[in-house]
């Protein structure tokens, strides 16, 4: 069982997507992400499947929450950094975590 101090071993950030870009050479339907993290962790990217539910104009400028401690994971040709959060609706498609009120602060840390 999990306890509360293996929570802070992710390290679990809030980022605002720059970047959103079609990934078709994805094996699901995916966007390709860049998302600032603020000066501590910077930029970094990430391959997530939330084209279902979101389109790119939506996604770009949105606030969300991403583990940016997890190694790289090589998708296709794509490396993503980060693992973007989201949830499943009742088919299994991704619906994206994001902070409930837009001032939270891009790099803040999940507690």
């Amino acid at each position: 069982m999990a306890t509360i101090d293996d929570l802070g071993i992710v390290d679990i950030r809030v980022g605002k997507i720059i970047e959103v870009f079609d990934f078709p050479e994805a094996r699901k339907p995916a966007y390709k992400l860049t998302i600032d993290f603020g000066s501590d962790i910077g930029i970094k990217h990430s391959s997530a499947q939330l084209v279902k539910h979101h389109t790119k104009e939506e996604l770009l400028g949105k606030k969300v929450l991403g583990v940016v401690n997890f190694p790289p994971r090589q998708i296709g040709p794509f490396v993503s950094e980060c693992l973007t959060l989201g949830v499943p609706d009742s088919e299994g498609q991704a619906i994206l975590v994001v902070p409930s009120n837009d001032s939270a602060i891009v790099g803040g840390k999940l507690f």
